[in-house]
């Protein structure tokens, strides 16, 4: 394992470096457990308390927080900022592949740019078009007229169909499906007829899609996927969906057809989202909720229930089935009240 100064760490974040330049550190560590060959950081204040038997070697600190460490540290703006650049330059990962493996299937018509490495028994179609230093992990199909940017990273089994464009240093995980057709279907007379899917996919540059997560192909036109998008495991993108740069979105999301997702935007856990509307850029949307109509004005928008004990969820839900009951009671009090109001003031 490669291991670097402190000198060497602080000149990549461009920080200042309180201890010795020679110091050697080889991985990241959390405050709790980290040894005095790796960094660690410290960017909310409630885990101070936890400095006082940090063994880290290195930390990263703000400036106002120094003297609360008597060790080596790294000043920086955001501490969990510059982790996250040092993890990656620390970063001990093994490639998805290495090489070209003997069992790989790679069409003569597919062009390989420079570096490419393809796994054990993994497909390579026809006019597909890899980029530089592309990773192709072992079991992964890639499908005719497919093009992957430079520096792509598609880890193993991974299904990624005709014609789906990825741009440069893109992340796709195991069990990820690209491109598969949209729910596309017309009933006649209580058959289904299937619509043929005959957009594809377009996913930016610097964009992670997590395992186990779909994202299906447009039905006419393309689903479109923005730059620097984060899409984490077991989501569902259906056809025709918009998603703009730099938005993400957590585990079992579903998002509906033709929905249109803005830039910057948050979306917690197993959120749904109807198809057909429009969220705007920067909005928040909590986990489990439930959006069913358009999010025009920035903000966090919530609409799941939390966790309560099972008794008083009974309770609450049998008082719910009352609510029509209630708010009929209540009208007909305030209509008793306003014709009360009246009487008196006629007499």
């Amino acid at each position: 394992m490669k291991s670097w100064t402190a000198l060497q760490l602080a000149q990549h974040l461009d920080a200042e470096l309180i201890g010795s330049e020679e110091l050697q550190i080889g991985s990241v560590g959390t405050l709790e457990r980290a040894r005095p060959d790796q960094v660690s950081f410290l960017s909310n204040p409630k885990l101070k308390h936890l400095l006082t038997d940090c063994q880290a070697g290195l930390l990263l600190l703000r400036a106002e927080d120094k003297a609360m460490w008597p060790g080596a540290a790294l000043l920086v703006a955001d501490p969990y900022v510059a982790f996250a650049k040092l993890a990656q330059l620390l970063d001990s990962t093994p490639p998805a592949a290495l090489g070209i493996h003997p069992t790989a299937q790679i069409d003569a018509g597919a062009t390989l740019g420079k570096g490419v490495s393809v796994g054990p028994y993994a497909v390579i179609s026809a006019g597909a078009v890899i980029g530089d230093d592309v990773e192709v992990g072992a079991h992964t199909f890639i499908g005719e007229a497919a093009r992957l940017g430079a520096g792509c990273r598609i880890w193993p089994n991974v299904s990624i169909y005709h014609r789906v464009e990825l741009g440069s240093n893109c992340i796709v995980h195991s069990g990820a499906v690209l491109g598969a057709d949209g729910f596309g279907f017309a009933n006649e007379r209580g058959r289904w007829l299937k619509i043929p899917q005959v957009g594809t996919v377009l996913i930016g540059d610097d964009c992670e899609i997590g395992a186990q997560t779909c994202i299906d192909r447009g039905a006419i036109e393309n689903t479109v996927i923005g730059n620097n998008v984060i899409i984490d495991n077991l989501c569902q993108i259906a056809h025709n969906v918009r998603i703009g740069d730099h938005t993400a979105i957590a585990g079992s999301t579903t998002i509906a057809g033709s929905a249109i997702i803005g830039r910057y935007c948050i979306i917690g856990g197993a959120a749904v989202i109807n198809g057909h509307i429009e969220i705007c850029d920067g909005a928040q949307i909590s986990g489990m909720a439930m959006l069913m109509k358009p999010v025009t004005e920035k903000g966090v928008y919530t609409s799941g229930i939390p966790a309560t004990t099972n008794a008083e969820w009974r309770k609450n839900t049998a008082r719910l089935r009352k609510i029509d009951q209630l708010y009929q009671r209540v009208k007909d009090l305030e209509q008793q009240l306003a014709d009360s109001k009246t009487t008196d003031k006629q007499a």
